[in-house]
């Protein structure tokens, strides 16, 4: 499986990794429990405990190597992105179960986690932020925030000097723009008075944009 590192020495999967890969996405996707993993259905030959596909599962997080499998396959494919507009957006993630960054969402009135991501002008996304609690509105902490999706596209090798970038009004904020041009990145942020945001007439918005 390319991009996933697997045992140099001692023991080796017999399991296939494609399958092994599979069967987490099965897993993520559908929302099931690990143990009720329907193994026959996904596995052709020898068929593993779910106790397997975990254990890979975990250990290709701990490793991070998620990161590089997706920071790979942009490299890989970056010709086919459109980057003649970014966007930036932020989304709201129901947590049921909770987790290690969720928090009432009073709109939702629910546990949610929120997340910034960074797509190209075909909608493909690029770049996520951490998660932050759902508490907590789109612009909190947004120059740690930018500076992750900017790390994840550099490693992609995707550069974002002079990349225009469309974002709504509830990021209508000076941090922003200046986490944003600090990097090269055009802000092309829907001006919202409203809600407290540095909106003179030096910045750049193109609404049709």
């Amino acid at each position: 499986m390319p991009y996933l590192s697997i045992a140099k020495r001692g023991f080796s999967s017999k399991f296939d990794l494609v399958e092994i890969v599979n069967a987490i996405i099965y897993k993520l996707k559908s929302g099931c429990q690990w143990r009720l993993l329907p193994i026959g259905h996904l596995f052709s030959g020898e068929l593993p405990s779910w106790n397997t596909v975990f254990h890979h599962y975990r250990k290709w997080s701990v490793k991070e190597e998620w990161e590089k499998v997706f920071s790979n396959v942009l490299r890989k494919n970056k010709k086919i992105l459109d980057l003649s507009i970014s966007h930036i957006d932020g989304s709201h993630t129901p947590a049921y179960r909770g987790g290690e960054k969720v928090e009432y969402q009073e709109r939702k009135k629910c546990r949610t986690t929120n997340a910034l991501s960074l797509s190209d002008n075909q909608g493909l996304p690029l770049a996520m932020s951490e998660p932050q609690a759902g508490n907590h509105a789109d612009l909190h902490e947004t120059e740690d925030r930018i500076d992750e999706i900017v790390s994840q596209l550099s490693a992609a090798e995707i550069s974002v000097d002079e990349l225009f970038c469309d974002l709504d009004a509830g990021f209508d904020g000076k941090a922003l723009r200046s986490a944003l041009g600090s990097h090269g990145i055009i802000p092309n942020v829907c001006p919202n008075p409203g809600n407290g945001g540095e909106t003179t007439e030096e910045w750049l918005y193109d609404d049709k944009m």
